[in-house]
């Protein structure tokens, strides 16, 4: 399981990292996905984002949706009507990082091997600049 971002943030002389709170937030394989198509879209069910993602199990899915509530990044609305459902949205501290993931895919293309894979292939980050 994820450790907080304070927990991991802070070194051994107790001083403050933001990079390492950054990536004990963002970080591991389906947070920046998640954020990428939520960017997207005004809101996006649970079973829109599994879909987007493939091959996620749902405990994953869930345990990263949770962790991005819990810092903030997104929102969950659950509606209680019949059937009940859950929607996620980005947050306006969500929104903020958008462009840093629009960075990192920069990045990405610049020293792919193979650049035409990702565009042609993936359509969890469809990120441009």
């Amino acid at each position: 399981m994820t450790s907080t971002p304070n927990e991991i943030s802070k070194t051994s002389d107790n001083y403050f990292c933001p990079v390492r709170y950054t990536l004990g937030i963002l970080g591991g394989k389906w947070k920046m996905p998640i954020l990428c198509m939520l960017s997207k879209e005004d809101s996006m069910r649970y079973s829109s984002i599994k879909r987007k993602l493939g091959d996620v199990t749902n405990m994953m899915l869930a345990q990263s949706l949770k962790e991005l509530d819990a810092a903030g990044i997104i929102h969950r609305e659950q509606y209680n009507e019949i059937p009940p459902h859950v929607e996620y949205s980005l947050t306006e501290k969500g929104t903020s990082f958008i462009p840093v993931l629009g960075q990192f895919r920069a990045w990405g293309l610049e020293y792919m091997e193979n650049e035409t894979s990702c565009t042609k292939k993936c359509d969890k980050c469809q990120l441009t600049g």
